[in-house]
């Protein structure tokens, strides 16, 4: 018989809690999508009041507009067709592709020209995005390294610093783009063990989307289906015919656009015209120590003078030519320059030190910081994964490798990294996962409540 000192013993154990039960409840708390998401969503929002409160009322609703996406929206929604992403009419252009442009043009529609309420709407959105991405990281997460890979992967995207700012400070399809990368990524790896005819047309429909929105992320293409496709058919669940469908899905996405281009400039332009410029913004006489030509402060506006004047066409072949000009006769600067784009594309600075150093804001050093571990993290995620000769180590380190390589020959931008930003964390948490089952043993990460 159970005594009344064991039966108030017992209470007192019970008021105290079971502590398996309360590090079950913790797990199940800091593991939950739906928490996670909630606290991506509060971070942007409140980010972004903060924000609006500092900027001048009559300012919201023409500022963030005044760039090439929100030009080319203002004028689709003027009716004046895709075209004039320097403001001033200059007829058709292929500038960027039609997303993103078109999603703003929308929000024009409906909410007016270059409003308040129409920059409310558009940061709305990309908070939408930046939010939802959680969703493919989580998922992506689980299905490499387990629930607890997934939700650290989950929580260091709600809170990381670049996706918490640039749905507010960028009216571009940034935000959009990281989405479709994770999305993209998600599928990829789901696609290796099914053979669904609709799954592979899908996913061909997806990176035509994809190509629509942002063509850098094309880069990442041939190796992502290439590996599903070889992974499917080594599983013996897939014939190269529907990979080779989602290819010709794929093309089809974009022949409209490119038909409506070469109508527009009498010239094959598959995607977007802009790369010349790109290319000339980073290599051009304001980087030439020796030259006797002093550059602009600003160069790209600078130039949009002489854009409008020449034309788009003629613009961008005079830029390719100064640009490839300038890239054979600086060899060993052209060196140096790739080495600084390389740094600032990882850490946000060409001398991060000296910007950590120097910075009035904390939000600054914040983001100096939280890029350049993120940058270790990714980089010690890929070194694990081969490592372990995981199968899914070559879709996880191909966006790290190969996608800012465009960056490091044009130019640099954390904002230019952010759509491969879910797979940096992504690896940054399998990398933090990895240290602690070396620590504590893959008995104890077992043991854990699912």
């Amino acid at each position: 018989m159970v005594g009344p000192i064991e039966r108030i013993r017992d209470r007192l154990n019970g008021a105290r809690g079971d502590p398996f039960k309360m590090k079950s409840r913790l797990w199940k708390a800091t593991t939950s999508l739906a928490l996670i998401l909630v606290i991506a969503l509060g971070a942007r929002v409140t980010f972004a009041w903060n924000q609006e409160r500092k900027m001048r009322a009559d300012l919201v609703g023409l500022v963030p507009f005044l760039n090439e996406t929100g030009n080319i929206a203002y004028s689709l929604a003027a009716g004046h067709g895709f075209s004039s992403p320097y403001w001033q009419e200059t007829g058709p252009t292929a500038w960027l592709t039609p997303v993103y442009p078109v999603v703003v043009a929308g929000v024009f529609r409906v909410f007016g020209i270059h409003t308040p309420h129409s920059f409310f709407a558009v940061v709305f959105l990309n908070i939408l995005f930046s939010t939802v991405t959680c969703v493919p990281v989580f998922y992506l997460g689980k299905r490499v390294g387990g629930l607890g890979v997934a939700s650290g992967a989950a929580w260091l995207w709600a809170i990381f610093p670049n996706a918490v700012i640039i749905p507010y400070e960028w009216v571009w399809d940034t935000s959009l783009a990281a989405l479709l990368v994770a999305t993209i990524l998600w599928a990829t790896l789901e696609l290796a063990d099914t053979q669904s005819l609709r799954a592979w047309c899908g996913y061909g429909l997806l990176w035509g989307f994809a190509l629509m929105t942002n063509p850098s992320v094309g880069s990442l293409l041939p190796v992502l289906l290439g590996w599903a496709a070889y992974r499917a058919a080594r599983g013996g669940r897939s014939r190269l015919s529907r990979p080779l469908l989602a290819c010709a899905i794929v093309g089809l996405c974009c022949v409209p656009w490119t038909v409506r281009n070469y109508i527009a400039f009498h010239r094959f332009i598959p995607l977007r015209s802009n790369f010349p410029f790109e290319l000339w913004l980073g290599n051009n006489e304001q980087f030439d120590e020796k030259s006797q030509v002093v550059p602009a402060a600003d160069p790209e506006r600078a130039e949009i003078r002489s854009y409008i004047h020449m034309g788009e066409t003629a613009f961008m072949q005079d830029k390719w030519k100064k640009a490839t000009a300038f890239i054979s006769t600086h060899p060993k600067l052209e060196m140096i320059l790739y080495g600084r784009r390389f740094v600032a594309t990882w850490a946000g600075m060409e001398k991060p030190i000296e910007g950590f150093r120097d910075a009035e804001s904390p939000l600054v050093r914040l983001v100096l910081i939280s890029n350049t571990l993120a940058a270790i993290g990714g980089f010690c995620g890929i070194v694990v994964l081969f490592l372990r000769r995981d199968p899914y180590a070559i879709p996880l380190a191909v966006g790290p490798v190969a996608y800012p390589v465009i960056y490091y020959v044009t130019h640099a931008s954390l904002r230019y990294r952010h759509p491969i930003d879910p797979v940096v964390l992504l690896l940054t948490a399998i990398a933090v996962a990895a240290v602690f089952e070396k620590r504590h043993g893959r008995a104890e990460m077992v043991s854990l409540p699912s």
